[in-house]
């Protein structure tokens, strides 16, 4: 997730430069500090999406580091090491780090990395509040209220609900709409979506929960 500000606690110059610049060319703010003990002050006064942490640093290490910040925070804390015996990749580990990079290594690694720890602590989507389904019964309820949907309401209802925020093609939901796999048009589709948009306008007047973008589908409002 570009855009992101990161913390790069390194010591050495020219590799902590390589890591910035690397950084920044993929889209993040970067900071840099080479002690330890700057860690925790800095990230108090301004958070960090994730800390890039060497393992040996003056001041205090990273191992110290970590749990310093540990005590209060669950920011995405990668260790950086040259000591690649198993126990301290393990510590690393344990005390609450959330991945770790062993030197020497492809800046464009570590940018990989970064990337993907980062998109395990995105914020998932959660569907509207008040909605319950209960695909065993095809059962739909919104703030208490029973929706009354037909089976293919209640399937379109529920993909939608599968990834809230997130636009599905009306070919993506077709697949989802008839036991038997058969073939249907993109009018069909929209003539489902008006009725469950009409059922729970019932339930929630005004809210228009299931949202249409011209040309691409229809996605339900988190």
């Amino acid at each position: 997730m570009s855009g992101q500000r990161i913390l790069v606690v390194e010591d050495e110059p020219k590799l902590a430069s390589l890591l910035v610049d690397y950084l920044q060319a993929a889209g993040y703010e970067v900071e840099h500090v080479a002690n330890g003990l700057a860690v925790v002050p800095l990230f108090r006064a301004r958070e960090h999406g994730l800390i890039l942490l060497d393992l040996m640093l003056p001041g205090q290490d990273g191992l110290q580091v970590c749990r310093a910040l540990r005590a209060f925070s669950r920011v995405p804390v990668i260790m950086v090491t040259a000591r690649v015996d198993e126990v301290d990749r393990l510590l690393g580990l344990e005390i609450g780090a959330d991945d770790y990079i062993c030197k020497p290594f492809s800046p464009r690694e570590v940018v990989a990395r970064v990337k993907a720890v980062l998109r395990r602590f995105e914020p998932v989507a959660q569907p509207p509040a008040g909605l319950q389904l209960a695909p065993a019964s095809y059962r739909a309820t919104y703030n208490g209220k029973l929706l009354e949907l037909t089976p293919v309401e209640f399937r379109l209802l529920a993909a939608l609900a599968a990834l809230p925020g997130q636009v599905m093609s009306r070919d993506q939901l077709m697949n989802h709409l008839y036991d038997d796999h058969r073939v249907v048009t993109d009018r069909t589709v929209d003539s489902h979506v008006k009725n469950l948009r009409r059922k729970l306008d019932c339930a929630a007047p005004g809210r228009d929960l299931v949202r249409s973008i011209y040309g691409v589908g229809y996605c339900l409002e988190p």
